[in-house]
């Protein structure tokens, strides 16, 4: 059985309002995944193996950690994020919610989106709900069935999900969870006999220092 190191990636595109635009490293993602990666080579931290999902800025922050893994990265559509900036539009649409603007918008906004997602309340998603919940939940049994640690760069919607199928998280906390995380974080998970057991969260150990704080970033 295999330890999993879920990792958020690094700062994107923030004034991006669709899921291309979004979907590259700002410089200050990049910098945070360069930090990381200099901390778990000091930490002397190793995997067995390495995971990403198919998104630019997940292969990004994985290039820019550079982990010590024994096998190269496996990229897996099934660790991709959840289209928030598809649905969040679906929602103005249908529901007459605007798209927020700033990180006190995003607060009041995950949850209403994420309550209508799971109801079936919006027409033409990319997914359901269901589905998505799913997908997350193979992948990480999955990667928890191999030999040694597993490292996963990924997104924050699917860490939060990963929380949710694990710790059976009702949708509130499972909102409250996705808001919370910040990028370039670290979440561990360990297997034991009656299931995965979160062992860590939101961890910025890399960023703790006065001068890198203001690289603690959520958007």
């Amino acid at each position: 059985m295999s330890h999993v190191i879920l990792i958020r990636h690094g700062q994107a595109n923030t004034t991006a309002r669709d899921e291309g635009s979004y979907d590259r490293l700002s410089e200050l993602g990049w910098q945070q995944s360069r930090w990381l990666g200099e901390h778990l080579r000091a930490a002397g931290d190793r995997f067995a193996s390495c995971y990403t999902g198919t998104l630019t800025r997940h292969i990004e922050t994985c290039e820019g950690i550079a982990p010590n893994s024994a096998a190269d990265p496996i990229r897996d559509p099934r660790l991709n994020e959840l289209e928030y900036f598809t649905m969040a539009q679906l929602f103005a649409e249908q529901h007459g919610q605007p798209v927020p603007l700033d990180r006190e918008g995003f607060i009041h906004h995950l949850p209403q989106l994420f309550g209508a997602w799971k109801d079936g309340l919006l027409k033409g998603a990319p997914e359901s709900f269901d589905g998505f919940e799913n997908r997350v939940g193979e992948a990480l049994h999955e990667i928890a069935q191999g030999d040694g640690r597993a490292i996963v760069v990924t997104s924050g919607g699917l860490i939060g999900m990963a929380m949710r199928v694990t710790m059976r998280l009702d949708m509130a906390a499972y909102a409250h969870a996705c808001l919370a995380i910040k990028n370039t974080s670290l979440h561990g998970w360990q297997p034991l006999a009656t299931g995965l057991a979160l062992t860590q969260f939101n961890a910025t150990p890399h960023l703790e220092t006065p001068e890198r704080q203001f690289a603690q970033t959520h958007l």
